[in-house]
């Protein structure tokens, strides 16, 4: 039989967050959700919904200490990748001063603090990225992520640092770019996706199943976390053909023609995640078992 725990998740509005607080109530467990400006989309009766600022450290470190979660699961942080090279006070605060705080407070009250983190640590030099690989982020961003990642890594705690890349899906509070490519295409509008960036798409509630796992065997280290390797443009193609809509109007860009990009980006920053899939059971890595829960959850939802 499986304990039953208290678990604190952070950014419990995001394309993780909420579909991570579903899964984790489904086992059992009391969850306190943290969010902002966008409210958790789910009620439980062992749910309590907390709308926090995690920039403000004082707050969060003090709920921390009252709450005393067995679990804090960080999936919180500032994601813009040009937001945060245009505002660096802020990336820094939110992606670095709210980790420190919540290790600090995590310390005191021995949570088990799970990290999610970003292929962005890298710099796209490689590709298919295993845990071992050095990071050395081109961004500001990815940065961030990492200096985040070395404060948890650095604390006595039982940790665990999870890197997924590209989260998609139905149900976050902003679109993912699964979602951007089926309301386009939906509307019978041009999609431009890039032949020359590599990612591994990574499905938001597969993500979510296998952070509830590794919850339950309480794994200590790095893992990566992440769909197969491909680049955007494979990437829309497949969401096109999974939600049946004309792939024909994909068109192929290249990372020369972002010129609106204020951050660089890793020109392949996809990951090896054979580690992860021999130690846990959900099939994060499926890309045709991703796809058809994005169809039923884009169809079911927000796509009609």
């Amino acid at each position: 039989m499986i304990l039953t725990m208290k678990i604190l998740v952070t950014g419990a509005s995001g394309l993780l967050g909420s579909r991570l607080v579903k899964e984790l109530l489904s086992k059992g467990n009391e969850v306190i959700a943290l969010h902002n400006r966008n409210p958790v989309p789910v009620r439980h009766e062992k749910l309590v919904k907390v709308r926090l600022d995690i920039a403000d450290g004082t707050l969060l470190e003090d709920l921390i200490l009252r709450v005393r979660p067995d679990v804090i699961v960080h999936a919180a942080a500032y994601t813009d990748v040009d937001g945060c090279e245009r505002d660096r006070v802020r990336a820094w605060r939110v992606n670095v001063g709210a980790t420190r705080r919540i290790v600090r407070a995590a310390r005191v009250v021995k949570s088990h603090l799970i990290y999610v983190s970003t292929d962005y640590v890298f710099d796209g030099e490689k590709g298919m990225y295993g845990e071992e690989d050095t990071p050395n982020p081109i961004n500001y961003y990815g940065l961030t992520k990492l200096v985040g990642e070395e404060l948890v890594r650095a604390s006595d705690l039982l940790h665990t640092i999870v890197r997924p890349s590209t989260i998609y899906g139905v149900g976050g509070s902003k679109k993912s770019f699964a979602e951007y490519v089926a309301e386009k295409l939906s509307r019978g509008e041009k999609v431009y996706a890039l032949v020359d960036q590599y990612v591994s798409p990574t499905q938001n509630t597969l993500l979510a199943k296998a952070v509830a796992e590794i919850v339950e065997m309480r794994f200590m280290g790095t893992l990566h976390v992440a769909g197969e390797r491909m680049n955007r443009y494979q990437f829309a193609v497949k969401v096109a053909e999974a939600l049946e809509l004309p792939a024909e109007l994909i068109e192929k860009a290249s990372i020369k023609d972002m010129k609106h990009w204020v951050a660089k980006r890793p020109r392949d920053s996809s990951l090896d995640t054979s580690k992860a899939m021999a130690l846990l059971k959900t099939k994060f890595h499926d890309t045709s078992l991703a796809l058809e829960l994005f169809r039923e959850e884009w169809l079911g939802g927000k796509g009609r």
